[in-house]
């Protein structure tokens, strides 16, 4: 898998000595540009230093080299006429303490995604959004957030161009993503309109704190159709729309034609047949919820 912005552990203050990164032996150098234009080329060996988690949370024997990006201070978040801008350097403290505008109607899911972290408070303060999107687990939350929301990546290559593309498509399976070497996932913005859908979000783990096994999230766009994102339980977000909110045999038909049985996560978070079971049933009580009828038993 290709080297890709990581969400990694970061002193608070930097000193001179390479010893500050005492879990990383094979580190000799730490880039720091402060604008794009410095960059450095990327070689074999290097990797983006982000906020938070996970690059010092186990051996990387691979690595030589690390590419901070704190000293480019990008603004963490952005609230303007088009919607929500994410830098991915912003962290889940940050966005968590976001103040909506109140014509936000989605604005309860940046909430309810933040804590459906495994994390605790002190992860919360230095663990990215692009770190999260960038690791690709199938039970990232930020994932979860941002797919649902109609979210657009921004990358910046390593050629110099930029490009763009949906999280949906951003993400393409477990630990999987359209990153190639020396790319860098610079932004993630939300469009306004999907800000301002009535919501609702469904989430389950096998345990009280533990990994999310299904994680779900519908809204109802302009039109009064049914937007259904499915994440956590299988292996990328998947969404299915519908061009109103569906009965309910015809939401479980379009989830068991949509995604397949080899879709669905595998792990000891929860095996494919109970995240298959739970997806369905998560899915009905968010169909329920955004027409209005009552909850199923």
């Amino acid at each position: 898998m290709a080297l890709v912005l990581q969400d990694c552990y970061k002193q608070k203050d930097w000193v001179e000595s390479i010893e500050v990164y005492m879990d990383l032996n094979t580190i000799k150098d730490v880039a720091r540009p402060r604008a794009r234009s410095e960059l450095p080329v990327w070689t074999a060996g290097d990797a983006w230093l982000a906020g938070g988690t996970w690059l010092f949370s186990e051996p990387q024997v691979h690595l030589s080299r690390l590419i901070d990006l704190a000293d480019l201070k990008w603004p963490p978040l952005e609230v303007n006429a088009t919607g929500l801008t994410m830098a991915a350097t912003c962290t889940i403290a940050q966005l968590d303490a976001l103040a909506c505008p109140p014509d936000w109607l989605a604005a309860p899911l940046i909430n309810q995604c933040c804590r459906a972290f495994l994390a605790s408070f002190k992860i919360w303060k230095t663990a990215t959004v692009g770190g999260n999107l960038c690791m690709s687990l199938p039970a990232g939350p930020m994932i979860s957030l941002t797919s649902a929301l109609d979210g657009v990546c921004t990358i910046w290559r390593a050629d110099g161009t930029e490009r763009k593309v949906t999280v949906l498509d951003f993400v393409t399976g477990n630990q999987r993503n359209v990153l190639a070497a020396g790319d860098l996932l610079r932004q993630i913005d939300i469009p306004l309109a999907a800000l301002k859908r009535r919501s609702a979000f469904r989430q389950i783990s096998l345990a009280p704190v533990g990994r999310s096994a299904a994680l779900l999230i519908g809204s109802i766009a302009a039109e009064g159709g049914l937007l259904l994102t499915v994440s956590a339980s299988t292996k990328r977000p998947v969404r299915l729309a519908f061009g109103k909110v569906p009965a309910p045999h015809e939401l479980r038909e379009a989830i068991l034609h949509g995604i397949g049985d080899g879709d669905y996560h595998d792990d000891i978070h929860g095996k494919p047949f109970w995240r298959k079971h739970m997806t369905l049933r998560l899915a009905e009580e968010i169909r329920s919820e955004l027409s209005g009828a009552a909850a199923p038993p």
